[in-house]
C-alpha cells in the first residue's frame, strides 16, 4: 500500500471530520433525550466512525451494501441526511428505509444516486449471504455482458458515474459474526467464485457482553485464513489516513480486478451495545476504549492541517444546530397508518389469470420431470438474466432426478452450476442476486435438507419487501423435490409444506402434474416474491399405480397458472345434486391422485379440487365446491395434527358453516416424526385410496 499522505486535501480530513462529528453529535443528542429515544432499539457508530466513514466516501451508486446494525456513520457518508437517521430512529411513516416497520441503522435503500443497500435483517452475521449474493450477481451480470439494474436506474437518472466502473458489493458486518456458520458458508463462495467483493470486519472486541478473549480465539484475520482467495488488510479503524488508504486499496481493487477483500478494522466501543444494554451493565474498560477515541484524533490532525480552533468551533455549532433541528423535525414527523402495511403482504405480480394453452391438441404424453425441464430450458433461452444452481444440477449430473439434464450443456456453467453443501447460501444469496437484476432459480436437492436454509428464507427473503416499505422484492424461485416416494427413508421423505406455509410473505406451490408444474414455474419465475415449488418425487416418471395422469401432453411456450389459483380436477353429476350425498376433497400434489382413485367408488359423488398453490390458498374456490357438494375432506400427505391440512379444514367450517351438512374431515399420515425405510412401514404411514375411500365412505354416510 502507499505511504499515509499528509495533505488535508488530498486524504479529505475536513469532510471526514464534519461527518464524524455529525454522527457524533447525533449519538450525543440521543443519550441527552434517552427516556424519549430509547422507545425504539437502537445502536450508533461511537468508535467506529473513521472506518465507516472512510468506506462510505469510497462507494458509488453501482454498488451494493450491506449494513450492520451500528452503521450511522457509514450512512452518513453514503449521503444519508440525519434526520432520514432520525425517521428510522422514531419509526416514522417517512423513514425512507422502512416506513417505520424495522430499528434505527437498518436501512433499506433504493435510489438511482446512491449505493443500494438491499434489505437484511438484525440478525448477526445474516447479511453475509445476501451480500455475496450480491457479488455473484454483479460478476454474472458482467460475464454475460448485462448491466445491473443499479446501472440501470442511474442510466435513467442521468447519473453518468455508474457507466465509468464496475460495481462491488461492500458487506460490513463485525468481528464476533465470524463465528456463525453462514458467514462461513458466504466466504467460502466469495474466494471460490472470485467474487467483486469487500468485506468490513469491526472489530470491537464485544459480543454483547462476552468480550473477544473468551468466546473465540484470534479474529478475522484468522479466520480469513481458511480462504486464501481473499486479500486480507488490517487496520487501525481510528486513524483516519490508515483506513482512507485500506478503503481505496480494497474498494479500488476490488472493483478493477474483480477479487474479494478483506479490511478488519480495530476500533473502540464507545457506546452502549444497543440503547437497550447499556455500557454500565457489565463493561469494565471504558476508561481504556476512550483512550482511543478517533474524534480528538481527527480534531488535532485538523489544527496540524492549518485550520484554526474558531473554525472549528463554528463548525461545530453549525453541525449541532442542524442534528437538532433534525431532531426536532424527526421527532414532530407523521406517524405510519396500519393501513399501509397489508398491501406489502406480497408484492404484486403480473400472472393474474391462466394463459396459453394448456391442452395441445396433438402430441405425446410428457412426464412430468420433462415439462419442469422444458420450462427450464424456456425460461432460460427467453431470459438471459436467469440462472440455476444448487447440488448436483451442473452438467456432469443434471440433478439427482434428471431434471436439469441437459441445460448444463446448453446454457454452460457460467448459467447452470452446481454448489457447495450449503443450503444457506443457496437460497439467501437469491436475495442479493434479485437485487442486482438477476433472476435465480435454485434448487435443493431434498426438502428434507431446506431446514438449514430456512433461517434465510424467513428472517431475510421472506420480509425484504414488506420490512424495506416495498423498496425490495425478491425474485426468487427455489425448487425442492418432496414426499415419500420408493423406500427413501426418512431423511428422503419429509413433508415440510406446513412449515413452508407458515412463513407469511412466502409462496409456496405444489402442483399434481405436469402441466401445472411447467406452468406454475412460468408464473413464478415472473413472480416478484419468493416461490418454494414442491415437486413431489413420485409423480415425477408416474412409475406409482395411480399416478399416471400425472404424465400431460405438454402446455404451450406462453402457459401460465397464477399462483393462488385451485383447479377443479373432477366435478359432481349435475343429476345428482340434491338427491345422494356428495363431498369435495381439496388437495395437492400427490393427494390428487389418491383422491382421484378413492372417488372411483362413488361415481359422480366426489369433487376433486386441486389447490396447486397452498400459499396464497384458494379460498373463493374452496367455498364455491363446499357450498354446491356440503362435504368436505382435506387430503394432505402430512401428519395432521398442528398442519395446513388442519388450519385449512378449520378454515372451512369457519367459512363455510352455513353450507356444510357435517364437519370437515382430514386425512394425512400417521402422527410420526419420520417415514420409515421399510416399503410395508412406508405405505402404513402415508394416505392411500383405500384409507380415502374409507373417510369418504364415512363422511357420506353423516
Amino acid at each position: 500500500m502507499p505511504q499515509p499522505a499528509q495533505s488535508t486535501a488530498s486524504t479529505g480530513l475536513l469532510e471526514a471530520y464534519t461527518l464524524a462529528r455529525t454522527a457524533r453529535a447525533m449519538s450525543d443528542l440521543y443519550e441527552e433525550h434517552a427516556r424519549l429515544t430509547a422507545k425504539y432499539v437502537h445502536a450508533c457508530s461511537r468508535g467506529h466512525e473513521v472506518i465507516q466513514i472512510a468506506a462510505g466516501l469510497k462507494l458509488l451508486p453501482q454498488d451494493y451494501v450491506s449494513c450492520y446494525y451500528r452503521d450511522d456513520s457509514l450512512l452518513l457518508a453514503m449521503g444519508v441526511t440525519p434526520k432520514e437517521l432520525m425517521l428510522q430512529l422514531f419509526a416514522k411513516k417517512d423513514d425512507p428505509f422502512s416506513g417505520g416497520r424495522t430499528y434505527y441503522s437498518h436501512p433499506s435503500l433504493n435510489r438511482p444516486d446512491q449505493p443500494k443497500i438491499p434489505h437484511q435483517s438484525s440478525a448477526t452475521g445474516m447479511q453475509a449471504i445476501p451480500a455475496a449474493g450480491a457479488a455473484m450477481g454483479l460478476k454474472y451480470l458482467t460475464e454475460m455482458g448485462l448491466h445491473s439494474q443499479a446501472v440501470k436506474d442511474g442510466r435513467q437518472a442521468g447519473v453518468e458515474v455508474v457507466d465509468e466502473a464496475p460495481g462491488v458489493a461492500l458487506c460490513s458486518i463485525g468481528d464476533a459474526a465470524m463465528t456463525e456458520g453462514e458467514v462461513a458458508e458466504a466466504f467460502h463462495m466469495t474466494a471460490l467464485k472470485q467474487l467483486p467483493m469487500v468485506w468490513l470486519v469491526q472489530d470491537n472486541e464485544w459480543d454483547i457482553s462476552a468480550h473477544s478473549s473468551e468466546v473465540r480465539f484470534g479474529d478475522a484475520t484468522t479466520f480469513a485464513k481458511a480462504f486464501p482467495g481473499i486479500e486480507v488488510l488490517s487496520v487501525d479503524g481510528t486513524d483516519w489516513d490508515a483506513c482512507q488508504q485500506a478503503m481505496s486499496h480494497a474498494i479500488d481493487t476490488a472493483r478493477r480486478e474483480q477479487r474479494p477483500f478483506m479490511v478488519h478494522a480495530s476500533v473502540p466501543l464507545l457506546g452502549h451495545h444497543t440503547s437497550g444494554v447499556r455500557r454500565e451493565f457489565y463493561r469494565d474498560d471504558l476508561e481504556e476504549a476512550a483512550q482511543r477515541d478517533p474524534l480528538p484524533r481527527l480534531h488535532t490532525a485538523l489544527l496540524d492541517s492549518g485550520l484554526a480552533q474558531e473554525e472549528i468551533d463554528v463548525l461545530h455549532a453549525e453541525i449541532d444546530g442542524a442534528v437538532q433541528e433534525a431532531f426536532d423535525a424527526a421527532r414532530a414527523a407523521e406517524d405510519p397508518s396500519v393501513d399501509d402495511l397489508l398491501p406489502h403482504r406480497f408484492a404484486p405480480t403480473s400472472v393474474k389469470e391462466e394463459r396459453g394453452d394448456r391442452h395441445a391438441t396433438d402430441g405425446e404424453l410428457t412426464l412430468m420431470v420433462d415439462c419442469a425441464l422444458h420450462a427450464m430450458q424456456e425460461i432460460m433461452e427467453d431470459h438471459p438474466e436467469a440462472l440455476l444452481y444448487g447440488q448436483d444440477v451442473g452438467a456432469r449430473l443434471g440433478g439427482v432426478f434428471r431434471e436439469a439434464a441437459t441445460l448444463g450443456q446448453k446454457f454452460g456453467d457460467h448459467r447452470v452450476f452446481n454448489t457447495p453443501i450449503q443450503e444457506a447460501f443457496i437460497i439467501g444469496s437469491t436475495a442479493g442476486m434479485s437485487a442486482t437484476g438477476c433472476r435465480p432459480i435454485v434448487e435443493v436437492q431434498f426438502a428434507d435438507y431446506l431446514w438449514p436454509g430456512l433461517n434465510q428464507l424467513f428472517t431475510e427473503l421472506s420480509r425484504s419487501y414488506l420490512l424495506s416499505n416495498g423498496q425490495w422484492p425478491i425474485h426468487s424461485l427455489i425448487r425442492a423435490p418432496i414426499g415419500a416416494y420408493g423406500s427413501g427413508g426418512p431423511y428422503h421423505s419429509s413433508s415440510i409444506e406446513s412449515v413452508l406455509a407458515n412463513i407469511r410473505g412466502v409462496k409456496v406451490a405444489y402442483p399434481s402434474n405436469g402441466a401445472d408444474l411447467k406452468g406454475l414455474l412460468k408464473a413464478a419465475y415472473e413472480d416478484p416474491n419468493p416461490v418454494v415449488m414442491l415437486e413431489h418425487k413420485g409423480l415425477y416418471w408416474s412409475k406409482i399405480p395411480g399416478t399416471e395422469s400425472a404424465k400431460v401432453i405438454e402446455p404451450d411456450r406462453e402457459y401460465r397458472v397464477p399462483l393462488g389459483k385451485a383447479r377443479t380436477v373432477q366435478g359432481i353429476a349435475l343429476e345428482l345434486a340434491g338427491e345422494d350425498s356428495t363431498a369435495t376433497v381439496v388437495t395437492y400434489g400427490r393427494g390428487v391422485h389418491w383422491a382421484m382413485e378413492a372417488a372411483q367408488a362413488f361415481p359422480g359423488r366426489i369433487e376433486v379440487l386441486d389447490l396447486r398453490t397452498i400459499q396464497p390458498v384458494d379460498h373463493p374456490a374452496i367455498e364455491a365446491s363446499v357450498a354446491n357438494t356440503n362435504r368436505c375432506l382435506v387430503l394432505t400427505e402430512e401428519p395432521v395434527a398442528h398442519s395446513f391440512a388442519q388450519a385449512l379444514a378449520g378454515h372451512i367450517a369457519t367459512r363455510c358453516f352455513r353450507d356444510l351438512d357435517v364437519a370437515p374431515a382430514v386425512v394425512g399420515s400417521l402422527d410420526l416424526p419420520a417415514i420409515p425405510l421399510n416399503e410395508h412401514l412406508e405405505a402404513a404411514v402415508l394416505p392411500s385410496a383405500p384409507k380415502v375411500e374409507a373417510a369418504l365412505a364415512s363422511l357420506l354416510r353423516t
